[in-house]
């Protein structure tokens, strides 16, 4: 007797849906279920913020421009897309990184640890902190750890361990910038845990970091190579989208773009088991056994309100900042021999317009021809959003002005290109894992409805795969114990 396929929709064609889509088939076919996918996106293509322009021998991302690599996923699903070969590191030369602080690029110092010098001697050359504000940080050595249950956010707890000045200066522009967020607002523990585990385990984050270090420091022989601590992919990082998409259609999948859900609702035939029904925009209505939405909190919430108003407020008030990615090439005979390095970022406590800029074809290797410089920007974020309403040319005047007093670039570029993500960025404010909990149990009431994406659980493309590919594994389970 042939089994009739489960029917599973999946809504968002961002990296979370389409890895979803890629992982549910896998575990589909793990569990002997099968499974017929369908991919939703109300955009006209695949990928989201993934967004890979190529023009002439330029290497453009208009949104993420790599990954890390010490979390698993993103190099795991590049390997089973038989992509490994097209990962490349950060170039072995220019490595330096900077800090724009009082006036002056400061270089972050050599083996700089996350947030923790590992040697002290170009630590205390760097002029990156005072000597009153280094006394400070060492405090962290023998400060007791603080027993506490409520959540705390990154300002309390880095300023409590390192003083303040140790925060605004080295730890607010290298952390709170990957989330263009206000650090007096984030969670600390679902954003950086870590750091809470090394105060409570080793009563001090520097002695903990500077002991894992060590460990790490003599890696076995016959090691294989090493990733960098951030990976991309020759060609942009569009081409992994382009693997999924193959991959997904190959194996049987429907990806549908175009295609804007209105309306969500539980299917009103009684005769059925429980299964729900999608509403497009083109008054198509479709059906599932399973639905998971991979669309932006404040999406999803519009959607199911209907059918879960508590879960909708929820996800309502998940926060979003909206940043832009400002992308410049210059003649590289006429670029200042000062830029030197990867790039720098910018604390908050200098009230610049400019987030970061990564000197991007410094950093990785085919992004420009050797005649040119790629230079990439970042402005936006929580507090500083007013920017992003400049039309064009005001927005690249005010990028350009800032590169030339932070970095001495004066040039004329020779290409220029903006992209704006507006609500682009989720951000895990204090007390985001409860949420996320009453959430859970929200959904619960639900069968088969489920929620993936960037606004839980990371906002990395490793942190989406690993939660696109969890989601799949509950709908397979879901199903399965239907079926029996």
């Amino acid at each position: 007797m042939t089994v009739s396929a489960k029917q599973v929709i999946i809504v968002g064609g961002g990296i979370a849906g389409l890895a979803t889509a890629f992982a549910l088939q896998e575990e589909g076919e793990k569990a002997g279920l099968p499974v017929a996918c369908t991919l939703l996106e109300a955009e006209s293509y695949w990928g989201g913020k993934i967004v890979t322009h190529r023009v002439d021998e330029l290497v453009i991302e208009a949104g993420p421009d790599s990954f890390l690599s010490q979390k698993p996923w993103a190099l795991e699903l590049c390997q089973k897309l038989g992509l490994s070969q097209d990962l490349i590191n950060t170039n072995e030369t220019q490595k330096k990184a900077f800090v724009f602080s009082r006036g002056l690029l400061r270089e972050l110092p050599e083996g700089l640890v996350v947030i923790v010098p590992s040697k002290l001697g170009p630590f205390l050359r760097s002029g990156l902190l005072s000597v009153p504000g280094m006394a400070r940080m060492a405090l962290d050595l023998v400060l007791p750890p603080k027993h506490v249950v409520e959540d705390e956010s990154l300002a309390s707890f880095f300023t409590r361990r390192f003083g303040r000045e140790a925060f605004e200066r080295l730890i607010e522009p290298l952390m709170a910038g990957i989330y263009a967020g206000d650090a007096a607002q984030m969670s600390l523990r679902a954003t950086f845990p870590r750091f809470l585990d090394l105060e409570q385990q080793h009563g001090s984050v520097m002695r903990g970091m500077l002991g894992g270090s060590k460990a790490r420091a003599a890696p076995p022989p016959a090691t294989p190579p090493t990733r960098t601590l951030f990976v991309t992919l020759r060609n942009g990082l569009a081409d992994l989208v382009r693997a999924l998409v193959r991959r997904i259609e190959s194996s049987g999948g429907v990806l549908r773009s175009g295609q804007r859900v209105t309306a969500l609702r539980v299917g009103s035939r009684a005769d059925l088991p429980r299964r729900y029904e999608l509403f497009l925009d083109s008054g198509e209505t479709v059906a599932a056994d399973a639905v998971v939405l991979a669309t932006p909190a404040y999406t999803t919430a519009e959607c199911i309100r209907p059918l879960a108003g508590k879960v909708a407020d929820l996800l309502e008030n998940i926060p979003y900042a909206s940043t832009a990615t400002v992308s410049l090439a210059y003649d590289r005979d006429k670029v200042r021999p000062s830029v030197q390095g990867f790039g720098f970022v910018v604390p908050r406590i200098e009230q610049r317009h400019l987030l970061a800029a990564t000197w991007t074809s410094q950093k990785w290797a085919h992004r420009a021809p050797p005649s040119q410089l790629l230079v990439r920007s970042y402005v936006g974020g929580v507090g500083r959003e007013e920017i992003l309403t400049e039309d064009v040319d005001s927005l690249l005047r005010l990028v350009r002005h800032e590169l030339q007093g932070l970095a001495g670039i004066t040039g004329e570029p020779l290409y220029v290109e903006v992209n704006r993500w507006m609500r682009g960025m989720p951000q895990y404010t204090i007390g985001h894992l409860d949420r996320l909990a009453e959430v859970e149990n929200g959904l619960a009431q639900h069968p088969g409805l489920y929620v993936t994406g960037a606004a839980y659980r990371g906002v990395g493309i490793p942190d989406c795969v690993r939660d696109g590919t969890h989601t799949a594994g509950r709908v397979v389970r879901y199903l399965a114990e239907g079926r029996s």
